[in-house]
């Protein structure tokens, strides 16, 4: 049985968008937004792991679960095993979903489906990537390509992840979705391993996990979730919720 839990790293420490997890959006921290779709999906319990006071406090404040991790993790993976172990001492929870603290505008549907491949033993991580439609983002590095053997229509196997353009040849790319789902005991390996070869050379902590022989199944999906990186984001992330707001007679401020 299945047993999901939600963590959501967050840290104030951001280069081109300082502070961007409380940066206000239709009137809540953006990380309270996050916060909130995570509940919509409605899998599990949900919890922020940071190593902020503020943002802990803004995420209580709206209702929700905070645990204050510390400050030297090199990733959001070992951040969420830091918290799981906070706040579920006794291992009930066998799934657990690493949902990025900058995704306000996500569907909750696509949080469901990532935890889908797990329902699979031979499954470790799962995660999400949508075909490429747009010529540039085939060639720009920033946009991570996931390679893999099709499962079943909308499955993939993952084989590797690359800011290269591949694989080469005719057919579709995958821009691959920085949502995972760990079997809490893959969780538990990846973050006990030491940073791998390619994962350095790439700059992509999923290629530990491949490189240690784990299995990684992807799911895909329709649309990749905005995220919110620079203060250009920040705007259309308030576009969206807003005009959400708007709709819905949300009059929150």
């Amino acid at each position: 049985m299945q047993d999901p839990i939600i963590l959501i790293p967050a840290r104030l420490a951001a280069t081109r968008l300082p502070d961007k997890p409380l940066a206000l959006i239709a009137g809540e921290p953006m990380i309270v937004h996050v916060w909130r779709r995570a509940c919509e999906a409605g899998i599990g319990p949900v919890c922020v792991a940071t190593d902020s006071r503020e943002i802990a406090e803004a995420v209580r404040r709206a209702g929700g679960e905070a645990v204050i991790t510390g400050e030297d993790h090199l990733n959001g993976s070992s951040r969420i095993f830091e918290a799981l172990r906070a706040c579920d001492p006794k291992g009930r929870h066998d799934v657990i979903v690493n949902l990025q603290g900058d995704l306000p505008t996500i569907d909750p549907d696509v949080i469901t489906t990532a935890v889908e491949p797990l329902a699979d033993p031979l499954v470790d991580i799962a995660t999400l990537a949508c075909v490429i439609t747009r010529e540039e983002e085939r060639h720009d590095p920033s946009v991570v390509k996931a390679v893999g053997s099709e499962l079943s229509p909308g499955r993939l196997r993952a084989l590797y992840f690359t800011r290269a353009t591949a694989p080469s040849g005719p057919g579709p790319l995958f821009h691959h979705i920085g949502l995972y789902a760990y079997r809490r005991a893959a969780l538990e390996r990846y973050v006990a391993l030491p940073p791998s070869t390619l994962e350095v050379r790439e700059r992509l902590e999923q290629l530990r996990a491949l490189e240690a022989g784990m299995r990684i199944d992807i799911m895909l999906v329709d649309d990749v979730p905005l995220g919110v990186d620079t203060p250009k984001d920040l705007e259309r992330a308030r576009a969206v919720l807003e005009r959400r707001a708007a709709l819905s007679g949300d009059t929150r401020d």
